[in-house]
């Protein structure tokens, strides 16, 4: 029973392991299913799983999948996603699709991390793997393309996305992978290549009236033409845009690149000038990021002064590092706060969870405890039950040896005797008494009808064991003086009852013992005599006794 208990509760908790595993994969299933067209979703549904919960490699290597697609699509921050180097060197022998997936999101969590170099070694490697699928590919160089742009890893960049442009066929990545080209051309110092792109997407864009790229590429045009030393191109360029989009946020920038341009042709009044008109602009947009503005536009202020009176101040040059300083240490204090209000919250939710999962166990205990409580109930049932049918047996064969004293008798008197002596001395009176039922009451009124010389007494083994001798010729004691020491008491009464021809069963209502364990002793006493397994103990003992 204590076996069947402690398989039964590693079952309920093997059962509710399972259960958690498969309700993990049916969310983390759920969540890779919308994770492109919906990562915010994606990243919702997986709120309620933590990672230190899977138990299972595949769900945690599928779990970090999911987890960094939906940071990449989403264009989030990549630097808490270390699981995905676990994804990473999980699949590399399993799922080779996913290996490079992982490898995808590996590398976006380095260059997070700020591992540039990192990030552009392990794509490069992945992407000259052999027979990676065209779809793996196209992702892996898009990455490539996009950490090696803000390395200003330029040169190399372009070769990869001459490869996209060839192996991604999509029309309106065609333009995009064009502008990437250009840009990389203009800033690995390849200005007439750059030149000739820009124009050609201009007229792309002026083809398909879309005028908000259209006034990208040609404000990009303008800094293209400032690098090729073609200023009055360049400053004819900006007049055009400014006639054509007087409103733009851009405003400041445009002025800053005649301002440059003048500049460059020597012209420092008229930078000046464009300078001042720059700065009033900027001053007085809301749109116009002035940290940003102030990057390009203080070390010109500063030349520009030179040019004046020959001297270098470094004050306005200290109060923009001062700025940018300043902003740094509030960002970091920002981030430092964040970083605080998460450990926060996943310290809530740690608590939260320890909370829940205490009740869970509670919940589980109790269950099993009602679980055991059940099965002892229906075990204690089981065994009354079957009390109750051995009874019925019991009081069956008594009523039928008491039916069978009241018939006329074929047996010798000394067998009769016998009969009788074991219906008065043995247990049966007080079997039945314990049980006072109108049947066993009856039963006691047939047995007090038996002439009885015992004096009261429940048995006389002395005077059973007496009979047998007389009856069977000294079998009692042949069988006690040669095998005593082997047999125990309760056995040698077993025998003596099977040698005077009652049952089993009748012995086991007689003794006030199962007839299982009649069985039991009549197995042992042949056990210890070494009887022969098919072979009648009786009628063994009677052949050794009669040698």
């Amino acid at each position: 029973m204590k076996n069947s208990v402690w398989i039964l509760v590693l079952v309920a908790i093997g059962m509710i392991s399972c259960s958690r595993s498969a309700q993990q994969r049916q969310l983390i299933s759920e969540a890779e299913r919308i994770v492109y067209s919906y990562p915010d979703s994606a990243l919702y549904i997986l709120e309620d799983i933590d990672p230190k919960d899977l138990k299972e490699d595949s769900l945690m290597g599928l779990y970090a999948i999911v987890v960094g697609t939906a940071h990449k699509v989403g264009e989030n921050s990549m630097v808490a996603d270390s699981l995905t180097r676990f994804a990473f060197e999980y699949y590399r022998d399993k799922d080779f699709k996913r290996f490079l997936q992982a490898g995808d999101l590996y590398a976006l969590h380095k260059f997070w991390l700020g591992d540039g170099n990192g990030s552009l070694s392990l794509l490069d490697s992945l992407i000259v793997l052999p027979n990676v699928p065209k779809d793996s590919k196209i992702t892996l160089l898009r990455t490539r393309v996009l950490v090696g742009g803000v390395e200003f890893d330029c040169k190399r960049n372009i070769s990869f996305i001459r490869v996209l442009q060839s192996l991604d066929t999509v029309s309106t990545r065609q333009t995009e992978y064009l502008y990437q080209l250009c840009e990389n051309y203009q800033y690995a110092g390849k200005n007439d290549s750059a030149l000739i792109l820009i124009d050609e997407l201009i007229d792309c864009a002026q083809r398909n009236h879309l005028e908000n790229d259209q006034f990208k590429y040609t404000y990009e045009k303008v800094g293209i033409l400032e690098e090729l030393g073609r200023y009055e191109e360049s400053n004819r360029l900006v007049d055009y845009i400014l006639e054509h989009a007087p409103h733009n946020s851009a405003i400041p920038y445009l002025r800053f690149w005649k301002s440059l341009n003048y500049f460059n042709l020597g012209n420092f009044t008229k930078s000046q000038q464009h300078l001042a008109y720059a700065d009033s602009c900027a001053a007085s947009r809301d749109d116009v990021d002035n940290n940003y503005y102030e990057s390009f536009a203080a070390p010109l202020r500063e030349f520009l002064k030179y040019r004046k009176d020959g001297t270098i101040g470094i004050s306005q040059l200290a109060i923009f590092n001062n700025s940018l300083r300043n902003q740094y240490q509030r960002m970091e204090f920002t981030r430092l706060e964040s970083d605080k209000n998460i450990l926060k919250s996943e310290n809530r939710a740690l608590t939260f969870k320890s909370q829940s999962e205490r009740k869970t166990y509670i919940i589980v205990i109790v269950a099993l405890v009602a679980f055991i409580f059940v099965l002892c109930g229906v075990w204690l049932l089981q065994k009354r039950k079957r009390k109750t049918v051995e009874a019925e047996e019991r009081a069956e064969t008594l009523q039928r040896m008491v039916d069978e004293l009241k018939k006329p008798s074929a047996l010798t008197d000394n067998q009769e005797s016998l009969r009788r002596a074991m219906l008065q001395q043995l247990n049966i009176i007080k079997m039945v008494a314990e049980t006072p039922t109108e049947q066993n009451r009856e039963m006691l009124r047939k047995i007090s009808s038996v002439d009885n010389d015992s004096d009261g007494s429940l048995i006389n083994w002395t005077n059973v064991y007496e009979i047998v001798n007389n009856l069977h010729s000294g079998f009692y004691t042949k069988l006690h003086s040669r095998y005593g020491d082997i047999i125990s008491e309760k056995e040698e009464q077993a025998i003596v009852l099977l040698t005077a021809d009652f049952s089993a069963k009748e012995i086991s209502v007689i003794t006030s013992q199962s007839a299982a364990s009649v069985y039991v002793r009549k197995s042992s006493v042949k056990k210890k005599l070494g009887v022969p397994e098919k072979e009648d103990v009786i009628a063994f003992l009677r052949q050794e006794f009669s040698r």
